[in-house]
């Protein structure tokens, strides 16, 4: 009995440790140049919703100035980057037509409550652990691919539903 016992929690956490391990592989940064991409993350949305979303943090690691200027997902019809403010109680959305400039050694992150991407016409809801592939563009980068990780509605950052998520880095 005991020896069956040792079996499935043995067998239960190498379970989880593979969990882990490849939860710890879909965050590894995406490099495009000199730009590194670290973890896309978009929220659950409930069914029917047509907007979502999406986060995002890059860093600029080389000499050059670039900018974050769309980003899409298959299943919408449309990315935009979008500002979020609070003007008293009132929560204002706007688009950010221009994009995002990440000068050279700064650092991006659009959050949930502030810059954000916003995925528009959505053809099927993201639903929590599975990822949605899409892309991001850059004017100096060009389109880059990444994956979306999605947690579950409401979360505020990425590994809601896991692990915390590393301490956010604000040089806007």
């Amino acid at each position: 009995m005991t020896r069956r016992i040792c079996s499935a929690l043995c067998f239960a956490l190498s379970v989880a440790t593979l969990g882990l391990a490849a939860q710890a592989r879909a965050a590894e940064p995406v490099m495009a140049g000199a730009l590194r991409i670290e973890t896309p993350w978009m929220r659950a949305t409930p069914g029917g919703a047509k907007v979502a979303g999406g986060y995002v943090r890059v860093t600029n690691t080389g000499t050059q100035a670039d900018r974050l200027t769309g980003a899409a997902i298959a299943t919408a019809g449309r990315g935009a980057i979008h500002s979020m403010t609070m003007a008293g109680s009132v929560m204002k959305m706007a688009p950010v037509p221009e994009g995002l400039p990440i000068g050279p050694g700064q650092t991006i992150e659009l959050k949930p409550g502030g810059l954000h991407l916003m995925f528009e016409d959505l053809k099927a809801a993201p639903k929590v652990g599975e990822p949605v592939s899409g892309t991001l563009s850059f004017e100096r980068a060009g389109t880059v691919p990444v994956t979306f990780a999605v947690a579950p509605i409401g979360a505020t950052n990425p590994n809601a539903a896991g692990p915390a998520a590393p301490a956010p880095h604000h040089h806007h």
